[in-house]
């Protein structure tokens, strides 16, 4: 499937729908070559106006969905219609609850010791049936880059979900994933510590009302500083405009 794609301060993301995604992503886990679905907030495109690395791994990706309003509303805003928010934990809950009827293994990979195990157990208690074939943390040094490697490898995963953080994610699934041989990688960021219940995800209204960033600026103070990215993003953007 081809979509319309907005140019957003250099990072083209296709303006579709959430059905549309899930579509394309079961299509690339039927595929036998990888594939990688990254998930394009304004903080990470952001990030990626000043590290060209991302800004390639972004331009090169399979797939580039619009996950957060800022986004949504950049391309609006720039002239291509963008239907809806994609958001990265939306999408993987929606390929979760295909994944039994599909014999689909998937592999999570990634957040502090002990948080994935906890995710698979709550995937495992609300998509009956489901095959998470491995787990891994995310704390890791180069000299254990092969051995986690060979783990996911051995496991034959379908889908391997990577919460390593933007953009260590994406750059660590794009420098693996030809020798890894997943159909399907997607970086997933704080997927994991929200279905271990280590962190909230923002209430409903909230979500509808395009506050999330806010919700979780105000659970973190921390990351106030990484938030500031969405103001200068709104600046940098109109500033695009021709």
């Amino acid at each position: 499937m081809e979509f319309r794609k907005a140019d957003i301060l250099g990072v083209r993301v296709a303006a579709l729908t959430m059905g549309e995604a899930v579509k394309i992503a079961e299509a690339f886990m039927d595929s036998e070559k990888p594939h990688l679905i990254a998930t394009a907030n304004a903080e990470m495109i952001m990030r990626a106006t000043h590290d060209t690395e991302l800004k390639e791994i972004l331009n090169t990706a399979d797939l580039v969905v619009p996950d957060g309003a800022g986004t949504v509303w950049a391309s609006n805003y720039l002239g291509v219609q963008m239907p809806e928010r994609v958001a990265g934990f939306d999408l993987v809950q929606a390929l979760f609850a295909n994944a039994p009827a599909k014999k689909r293994r998937i592999f999570f990979f990634g957040s502090a010791p002990g948080v994935a195990e906890k995710a698979k157990a709550k995937a495992e208690k609300d998509y009956l049936g489901i095959q998470i074939v491995g787990t891994r943390d995310g704390f890791f040094t180069a000299e254990d880059e092969a051995e986690i490697i060979a783990q996911i490898k051995e496991a034959k995963p379908d889908l391997l979900l990577a919460a390593l953080g933007v953009p260590k994610q994406e750059k660590w699934l794009k420098a693996h994933m030809q020798e890894l041989n997943c159909p399907l990688c997607i970086g997933v960021g704080g997927t994991f510590d929200v279905m271990a219940g280590v962190m909230k995800r923002a209430p409903l209204w909230m979500q509808k009302a395009k506050l999330e960033w806010l919700f979780r600026g105000m659970l973190q103070p921390k990351r106030i500083g990484r938030l500031m990215a969405l103001p200068r993003f709104v600046m940098a953007v109109k500033a695009s405009k021709k």
